[in-house]
């Protein structure tokens, strides 16, 4: 086997074990140069597209917190990732509470906006797309049972989906000033979004934070960057590194190299002064803690 070809394999390993794609696949697209060795998962091509998956990334993490099933950080299990869109299979069981938890509804208790600014949802045969009616975004979902429909309005929630369908509503208009032009969207939202939409588009290495028990401890600052806390293995050290190889930090197409920067903190990986952060805790639980724990998260689910 030739040098080329055991690079194009390598490739694919890293594309298979950071998406949950089939090596076939991976390998497909390696021997097409879409992946290669610096960038082994495609970016999204356009900026709307990436701030599109940053809302989801970040809104769909910090709702589930510690309610995750199986693992399902951000209730994905396998991602479809491209350049003009992304496909998402979703966990069964968490399909309908992350599909809910991403829908636009002003909340009267709250005061403001929930869910993702923007989000519009459809269904057809092939299943749920989510469209961004503010930028153009698209997400095709598998997994979300069907048939569709928006969830009722009451207990105080719109959903945003029901007064305006195709343009996004003042309230959503006000909530995307806060992600992009706020002290609330962080020194550098364009990194941001760069950085988050990559981290929904590799589950596979994602969702290894919950090998030991299934759960995560998921949560943002504002709209600033994702945090994702777990007890026993995998070791965060191991964890930024295979982050780090399948090409989460490196730079966008075409930028020029990042000058030189210290050594930042352990777990923290950054994208120009844009970071996410893996974090492995050190607990100890008590005889029982851990299922009792599982079966409450299970029950919010039944």
């Amino acid at each position: 086997m030739s040098s080329r070809t055991d690079n194009r394999h390598r490739v694919a390993t890293i594309c298979r074990e950071a998406t949950g794609l089939p090596h076939r696949t991976c390998l497909d697209w390696a021997e097409a140069g879409l992946i290669t060795r610096h960038r082994p998962v495609p970016d999204a091509a356009r900026p709307a597209q990436r701030a599109f998956e940053a809302r989801v990334a970040l809104i769909a993490g910090d709702a589930l917190r510690d309610g995750q099933l199986d693992g399902a950080v951000f209730g994905v299990v396998a991602a479809v990732p491209t350049a003009g869109g992304l496909s998402l299979r979703l966990h069964e069981r968490m399909a309908r509470r992350v599909v809910t938890e991403l829908l636009p509804r002003l909340d009267e208790g709250y005061g403001g906006l929930r869910g993702v600014p923007g989000l519009r949802i459809s269904s057809d045969r092939q299943g749920l797309a989510l469209r961004d009616a503010a930028g153009g975004g698209f997400i095709r979902i598998q997994g979300a049972p069907g048939p569709w429909r928006l969830p009722d309005d009451g207990d105080g929630l719109r959903y945003v989906g029901r007064i305006a369908l195709r343009a996004p509503h003042a309230a959503e208009q006000d909530e995307l000033h806060r992600w992009t032009r706020t002290a609330m969207a962080g020194p550098d939202p364009a990194s941001r979004d760069h950085l988050l939409s990559r981290l929904l588009r590799r589950p596979g290495l994602v969702n290894r934070t919950g090998n030991a028990h299934g759960w995560v401890n998921s949560y943002c600052h504002q709209y600033q960057d994702l945090v994702l806390e777990w007890c026993c293995a995998p070791g965060a050290p191991a964890m930024e590194q295979r982050l780090r190889r399948s090409g989460l930090a490196a730079p966008p197409e075409g930028a020029p190299p990042e000058p030189e920067v210290a050594a930042g903190r352990p777990g923290v990986i950054r994208l120009g002064r844009a970071e996410v952060t893996v974090r492995c805790m050190d607990f100890a639980h008590a005889d029982g803690e851990i299922a009792e724990i599982t079966a409450s998260i299970e029950r919010r689910y039944a």
